[in-house]
């Protein structure tokens, strides 16, 4: 064993995603024989749609399954520039497109690309429990700035502009947001891009949750805003919620072809390119049948107002009401300070281990986002897993004393 520290400093501080770990000690207690109910995980319960599962087998029966180009196939490449020309109106070129194993892996390139150390990276809180680590780990400095129910949990240009300075090398907006499920208006959207002119640093705009806006919400891809924005802006998405396709691994952003460029290098060093098969896939999904994407959509919805429902008529649960994604937030800070066997509920942290070991119920803690007053509960679930869940929720919390 060598004398010196075994770990780097970037990799000793770093948290494992506590959504992972919620989820795999989910599966850990099933597979002991417990009926778990499972909040916590962030991808859809419905299958893969057929035609795209299809489409993956041909490209293994065709034999396409050696290296592709690193940024993505050609064909995919223009399926996306497609989608985006169709839906939000917005032209890119080839080379204004890479396409990565996920849009999580989209976004580390993009930080890698464009941070030197200490430059700072604004981050709304609540926040994916993501952002700040991958951050911290490209050597950028999160810079967290706190939104509130009351708003909306929408970032306030006064705020973004207050938490500028000139090391401000980037915004991260998620619209729709992961965990609250708020969404921004265009005009939201016009003002933060005018700060974001006026201070001068990109937009990282991850809308991977585009699709997924209920209720009348429209949803606005920043880019569209202006041609400053449409410069500044690096936009990330993907496959994975929209189409059911969270373990096929296939993101991209679309933005300024220098700092693609870089991502593209990045990318070539560290994983080369996509899975060929996923990309194939991906190209089906973006250029196929739509109508599936659509009925899951509709099914969501449907869930998010039963879930809703049920946590604003639960004793001391104050829940924001989301309109996209597939997350509700809810505020359960005035349980704290209760007792249950003895032991005090003080945190998120402590409510949800107490939610999970007693009542066999998965959710996420909320201090992980950045609000420890809240848990997070995704409905990609089925509603019937979703009226036993909230049974015992609404039951457990009855327990406590």
């Amino acid at each position: 064993m060598p004398t010196q520290p075994v770990l780097s400093k970037r990799a000793a501080v770093l948290k494992p995603s506590p959504t992972l770990a919620i989820s795999a000690r989910a599966r850990e207690l099933r597979a002991q024989g417990h009926d778990v109910v499972n909040f916590g995980a962030g991808e859809p319960d419905f299958d893969t749609p057929p035609h795209i599962k299809d489409a993956a087998v041909a490209a293994i029966r065709s034999g396409f399954t050696k290296y592709t180009a690193v940024a993505g196939i050609d064909d995919l490449k223009d399926a996306i520039r497609a989608r985006l020309k169709a839906d939000y109106g917005l032209d890119y070129a080839r080379d204004e497109v890479v396409v990565s194993c996920g849009a999580k892996h989209s976004l580390y390139n993009l930080f890698v690309s464009v941070l030197d150390p200490d430059d700072e990276v604004i981050i709304p809180a609540p926040y994916w429990v993501s952002y700040p680590e991958m951050v911290a780990l490209a050597g950028g400095k999160p810079v967290i700035v706190n939104t509130s129910e009351e708003r909306g949990y929408r970032l306030s240009p006064d705020d973004l502009a207050a938490a500028a300075t000139p090391r401000t090398k980037a915004l991260i907006l998620n619209d729709p947001s992961n965990p609250t499920g708020a969404t921004y208006t265009r005009d939201d959207l016009a003002r933060l891009a005018e700060v974001a002119k006026a201070k001068d640093f990109w937009v990282v705009s991850d809308e991977i949750y585009d699709k997924l806006v209920y209720e009348g919400e429209v949803h606005t891809a920043f880019p569209t805003l202006s041609a400053d924005a449409r410069r500044r802006t690096l936009l990330v998405n993907g496959v994975s919620k929209t189409y059911a396709m969270t373990g096929w691994r296939i993101g991209y952003v679309a933005g300024d072809r220098d700092v693609l460029r870089a991502a593209a290098a990045v990318q070539g060093q560290v994983t080369s390119n996509p899975t060929s098969i996923a990309q194939k896939a991906a190209l089906e999904a973006l250029k196929g049948d739509q109508k599936p994407a659509a009925e899951m959509a509709g099914a969501f919805n449907e869930r998010r107002r039963y879930m809703h429902g049920r946590l604003t008529k639960m004793a001391g649960v104050r829940c924001y009401e989301s309109r996209g994604a597939f997350y509700l937030f809810p505020n359960v800070s005035s349980h704290y300070g209760r007792k249950v066997n003895g032991q005090t509920i003080k945190s998120s942290t402590d409510l949800t281990r107490y939610l999970l070991d007693e009542a066999k119920v998965a959710v996420v803690p909320g201090g992980e986002f950045g609000d420890d007053r809240c848990i997070r509960l995704s409905y990609a679930v089925s509603l019937e897993e979703i009226k036993k869940g909230l049974d015992r929720i609404e039951a457990s919390l009855g327990r406590l004393k």
